[in-house]
């Protein structure tokens, strides 16, 4: 039968799947990876390690009978991947919101060209998440190499050039490259782009379901994949995701829980607001107000390994066993900062409220209510900028977690619609490369398995509690930005 392969690169993960046009998953593959954290706010990982587990995953999926007709990819961002012309790397990637490493550069640059002109520009502020002053950081701290780039690449876009050689990215990533990218004229800004890039040529922009050409020879031999099958260009993990849960809807809200947090609201105009991301979406004429908690599911592997390394479910089981409000516990999950709404890298964690009464399934039931609290502080923050929250999709490896799911409906009051397939980015990634082959439906190859309803009984003590947790940043802002200081 034929079948498509989608590959996506993530924080903690690559994963793919293989997936017949009839929307049935037949295989998957994952390489689980660690980024690298070189200095505090510094997280890269190496270009090369996203091809070798490209390789890998396609080559433990060909095992498969299916012949594959397509290929999609997708990958965390946006990322600051510096290669000379040939496209060899020069050294590892940048990675997106959560390298924080050029907040002197964000200060500097909205100075220089001023917050409201880039803002009116690009739909965004400069912030952790945005690649202009990641740049200019590498230009002042590394000059070799800044001066020896002659491509930039994000996960996705890297794959597509490994795979055909077709030097491209995406609208909905350059539209998070600010302030190179002009969101009106959906163009690279010139003034901006000659002011920063130095010698760097940057790639032709097309949009996330674009075939860019066809697997090479020398990529057919490396990967097993058939030489000539179309790739697909592909887009940041998130907006996969979207697109994987027919997510990406006027009025749509995606929740991606993972390692990180991401939100993306689709919109049917442009809107903006400077503590939110606002992007085109991965297709012509959509629009998105989109955020990024720096930590969710990675609070929850932190706190596993600092109990010994309890598994999962007996965690999850002591943490239903605790009540709503965690006996009066509250955390602030800003373990690395924060992206959105505050836009603060020097944001730390906070747990507020420990007596010696408190178990282990208290804390990991603060943990996800921090994480709840994050998303209602963002959906306030999308109403408030105009946006569409008609209908909420969740999606990702938390999803397997019904407790978490129910925290986050109670914490908001929001149903979420959990569809049938959650793998993810993957799956967005191999639905848009089963486009280019056939006609096809996310819709119908991804229904709503089920709907997670909020809890009544619950409204009126999270909302007091949200009320703790907007105060208790702002209360403790100055002790841990002095605290994040001696740290670094």
């Amino acid at each position: 039968m034929d079948a498509v392969i989608g590959v996506d690169i993530g924080t903690s993960s690559s994963k793919g799947v293989l997936v017949g046009l009839d929307g049935v998953i037949l295989a998957t593959a994952v390489r689980e990876h660690e980024v690298s954290r070189p200095v505090a706010g510094h997280v890269e990982m190496s270009m090369a390690e996203w091809w070798d587990e490209f390789v890998a995953i396609t080559r433990e999926l060909r095992q498969n009978e299916a012949t594959v007709v397509a290929v999609g990819v997708s990958g965390m961002g946006p990322c600051v991947g510096l290669a000379d012309e040939a496209g060899t790397p020069l050294r590892p990637a940048i990675l997106y919101g959560v390298d924080t490493r050029a907040h002197v550069q964000i200060a500097e640059l909205t100075e220089r060209l001023g917050a409201e002109a880039v803002e009116d520009v690009c739909g965004s502020a400069l912030s952790t998440q945005a690649v202009g002053p990641k740049l200019a950081w590498l230009a002042e701290h590394e000059p070799e190499v800044f001066g020896a780039a002659r491509r930039l690449f994000m996960p996705s876009s890297y794959l597509a050039w490994k795979l055909t050689g077709a030097y491209v990215l995406d609208h909905q990533s350059a539209s998070q490259s600010v302030p190179l990218y002009d969101i009106r004229a959906r163009e690279w800004y010139r003034p901006w782009v000659d002011d920063l890039v130095g010698e760097i040529e940057l790639p032709e922009l097309v949009w996330a379901d674009t075939v860019i050409g066809g697997v090479s020879a020398e990529a057919a031999e490396a990967t097993g994949l058939p030489a000539g099958i179309p790739v697909i260009a592909g887009t940041i993990d998130a907006w996969s995701e979207a697109i994987s849960v027919d997510g990406h809807n006027p009025g749509d809200l995606m929740l991606m829980y993972g390692t990180t947090m991401f939100l993306i609201n689709t919109l049917s105009a442009r809107a903006s607001a400077p503590e939110l991301w606002s992007t085109v979406g991965a297709f012509e004429d959509s629009y998105n107000l989109a955020g990024g908690m720096a930590t969710s599911g990675a609070i929850t592997g932190w706190l596993r390994k600092l109990v010994g390394n309890v598994d999962y479910p007996t965690l999850l089981g002591e943490a239903a066993q605790s009540p709503a409000g965690a006996n009066g516990l509250l955390l602030l999950p800003y373990f690395a900062g924060e992206r959105t709404p505050i836009a603060d890298p020097f944001a730390r964690g906070v747990i507020a409220g420990l007596t010696l009464e408190h178990s282990r399934g208290d804390l990991y039931r603060a943990v996800l209510e921090a994480t709840a609290m994050g998303v209602r502080h963002h959906v306030e923050a999308f109403r408030a900028a105009a946006g569409q929250v008609d209908r909420v999709v969740a999606v990702g490896g938390g999803t397997q977690s019904e407790l978490w799911l129910q925290i986050v409906s109670d914490v908001t009051g929001l149903e979420q619609v959990v569809p049938r397939v959650t793998v993810g980015a993957s799956f967005g990634a191999a639905y848009l490369a089963a486009s280019a082959v056939a006609e096809v439906s996310i819709g119908e190859r991804n229904p709503p398995a089920r709907r997670v309803q909020p809890d009544a009984s619950t409204a009126a003590g999270y909302d007091a509690l949200f009320e703790l947790y907007r105060r208790l940043y702002v209360d403790s802002a100055s002790v841990v930005h002095a605290l994040a200081g001696r740290a670094d």
